[in-house]
């Protein structure tokens, strides 16, 4: 209680006593009374307080490497198979996650874009250290080996496969990545999931432009084609990657395949085959992109499904980009340079 609301009181009682004499012993008592009570009242009273401001919101915690990729893991709704590729290759799995990138291999050149980008976590479809289970034992004393490796640790990066997984997503990881880039969605064949991405009925056309359509849509500098280049073709099938012989024979088998899309293979294998297929006469054909343009597409769509499982984490597809290159396309990045024509001898 304030003084005015005492004072108040105190006026209101005033009025309300009989008239006394001003000098009244009585009425003087009375008024002290009155007001020792009012100040007592007015210093009890709490002193209101003002509302605390309100907390500014806090960043969620960065995920540890090992949570964020059980989370990823969870996502695809695949379960990892026995023996799987899909395992940390370098680092520490408690290592906070300040960025992730994708990509289809981790390159001298893709590790040092991600440390330039903040990326710490690096999720690569194919292997790190030289072959398919990223065996260390024969490069333990390899110079190139151990400065991929001391480069890994020095910036304390997490290197993780996303190999097996990807691919038992539905739809195929790879695959919807490689949709996107030909522009053959329209073109897909309807069938059960795991063909979705992987046979299509294209508009008519010839070998020849089919390949060239293809090197201009994946930017590609050297593919490869075995077939009559006339052959006319609207049915294609897909087999990414390194998938074998096996996978790639037996769709080139089927009645709705007239031109097989792969990655590699020996040449002794499924390339010889269509070799012979095509001197008897038959109507099939192989286009062979290279392992890497025939799945990195997969990676550039694993970004953008990354995100949002992780809202606010900065995420980033890096290209390891086409290892090839013939003396007609040098790419910039070698340092080479195109030389003239040899000369002809004159006579």
């Amino acid at each position: 209680m304030g003084c005015r609301p005492a004072v108040s009181l105190l006026i209101q009682w005033t009025m309300r006593q009989p008239r006394v004499s001003p000098l009244s012993s009585h009425g003087i008592a009375a008024i002290l009374i009155f007001l020792s009570t009012a100040v007592s009242l007015a210093q009890s009273a709490p002193t209101p307080q003002p509302s605390p401001a309100p907390e500014a919101p806090t960043a969620p915690e960065a995920p540890t490497a090992s949570a964020a990729i059980a989370r990823i893991v969870q996502a695809t709704g695949a379960t990892l198979p026995p023996n799987t590729v899909d395992t940390i290759k370098a680092g520490d799995p408690a290592t906070p996650v300040t960025g992730i990138a994708t990509t289809f291999s981790p390159t001298m050149e893709v590790l040092q874009k991600a440390v330039a980008a903040g990326d710490n976590l690096i999720v690569t479809h194919e292997p790190t250290f030289y072959n398919h289970l990223d065996s260390p034992a024969m490069f333990l004393d390899d110079p190139v080996y151990k400065e991929k490796l001391a480069y890994i640790q020095q910036h304390h990066l997490v290197i993780w496969r996303f190999h097996d997984t990807w691919h038992l997503r539905r739809p195929d990881g790879i695959a919807e990545g490689f949709v996107a880039q030909s522009g053959w969605k329209a073109y897909m064949n309807p069938g059960p999931a795991d063909e979705q991405g992987f046979l299509f009925t294209l508009p008519e056309t010839t070998l020849q432009f089919l390949a060239l359509d293809l090197k201009r849509r994946f930017h590609a500098r050297a593919i490869r084609i075995v077939g009559d280049s006339s052959l006319k073709i609207t049915k294609v099938g897909y087999v990414p990657g390194a998938a074998g012989e096996a996978m790639q024979i037996k769709a080139l088998n089927r009645d709705d395949v007239q031109a097989l899309v792969v990655g590699e293979i020996p040449e002794w294998e499924t390339i010889l085959y269509v070799r012979d297929a095509q001197l008897q006469g038959r109507k099939k054909a192989l286009i062979l992109l290279g392992h890497t343009l025939s799945e990195e597409a997969g990676m550039d769509t694993c970004a953008k499904w990354l995100g949002p499982l992780f809202p606010g984490m900065k995420i980033d597809f890096i290209p390891a980009g086409e290892p090839y290159w013939t003396p007609e396309s040098v790419p910039a990045h070698t340092g080479l340079k195109k030389s003239s024509p040899t000369p002809k001898p004159s006579h």
